[in-house]
């Protein structure tokens, strides 16, 4: 490990302790969103693609998004709506576009949300497209609703597909405060309140082409898709980790009751492990394999899922507090399994390639 690396990994965890772990229960129980925590990442350099090659670049994100996620996911995940959109701004052909954007979304000045859910749906034949997009000079218009989007606010941008035409879908960079566009806060889920989500609704929204990022959508998502899953990837890798870190903590608790319970951290190492490896054998290999990744998201969301419910069960009733470390954990997990890609979208990628 090189002193830069060492030097970032001190720098997060210093702002973890100061900028993010006072503010985790408002997050939760409040809808509390860390914007501030966000943009001191960016600030510290923790976002630069400089000198990096794109395999460098994604590993070191991901773990950016996973050492998050062991605090709050919450904020993990709109960590990985950012680089998400960093993504799109990172693989445009459009010049103009990247050369504006790319350095405001990479130091923290700008902060942006993806809009994507509803196409990556729609590429895999489970919805229609809710944006259409009508051609016009030096851009287009946009109608339509966007029934969640997150990681928004003001000074905030987010990406959009679009129906040009039966044909072709363009896709866009759209600033929250442009006309024609009217959000609504979304703050009644299980958990995930924190995440700064809105439905958006477009009434002829005008983007000007330097405002496009692509006029192919169907060729560029098949390049930016792999990084968009593989970033949700550590979000439960982060959770996991640490439902296996409480597991241990209460392994004494009743005279060692817990060692009668099925499942014990060790099972949940030995899946850490070998889901750990399969990332570093794709990233080895990249570019990275489209199914494999899928795949791995898939086991990933399943292994969340099993790692909170052990951990409530290890912990007994002082894990139903309702604004207790674990029940948040479980009410994580559940947005994890339900994050676009969900469960059953990503059952359909591996069992037909889509």
């Amino acid at each position: 490990m090189n002193k830069s690396t060492l030097e970032n990994i001190n720098i997060l965890n210093n702002l973890i302790h100061q900028e993010l772990k006072p503010y985790v229960k408002k997050i939760d129980v409040e809808a509390f969103y860390a914007e501030n925590f966000l943009k001191k990442l960016g600030e510290a350099g923790l976002f630069s693609s400089a000198n990096k090659s794109q395999k460098e670049v994604l590993a070191d994100e991901m773990n950016l998004v996973e050492e998050v996620a062991k605090t709050c996911m919450t904020t993990a995940f709109c960590l990985w709506c950012h680089l998400a959109a960093l993504t799109y701004v990172r693989n445009t052909r459009n010049e103009v576009l990247k050369q504006t954007f790319l350095p405001q979304l990479e130091n923290g000045d700008l902060l942006a949300g993806t809009g994507l859910s509803n196409p990556m749906k729609y590429y895999a034949g489970l919805e229609t497209l809710h944006l259409t997009a009508k051609s016009a000079d030096n851009g287009y218009y946009l109608s339509g609703v966007l029934p969640a989007v997150s990681n928004l606010g003001e000074n905030h941008w987010f990406g959009v597909i679009a129906n040009v035409d039966d044909q072709r879908r363009v896709m866009c960079f759209v600033p929250c405060q442009i006309e024609g566009l009217k959000m609504k806060a979304k703050v009644e889920y299980l958990g995930v309140n924190g995440s700064a989500t809105y439905a958006c609704q477009f009434t002829n929204v005008f983007i000007p082409n330097e405002w496009v990022l692509s006029k192919n959508a169907d060729e560029f998502v098949e390049i930016i898709r792999p990084a968009f899953v593989l970033y949700q990837i550590p979000l439960g890798l982060g959770v996991t980790k640490e439902s296996i870190a409480s597991i241990d903590t209460v392994s004494g608790r009743q005279n060692g009751c817990n060692r009668f319970l099925k499942k014990q951290s060790i099972d949940f190492e030995d899946a850490i492990q070998a889901v750990q490896g399969k990332i570093e054998n794709l990233l080895i290999a990249y570019p990275v394999n489209w199914k494999e990744i899928a795949q791995i998201r898939l086991e990933v969301a399943y292994l969340t899922l099993e790692a909170v419910q052990a951990n409530m069960l290890h912990n007994g009733s002082a894990g139903y507090l309702k604004d207790c470390v674990s029940s948040r954990r479980l009410r994580e997990a559940y947005f994890f399994a339900n994050l676009t890609p969900t469960i059953k979208h990503l059952e359909k990628i591996v069992d037909c390639c889509i």
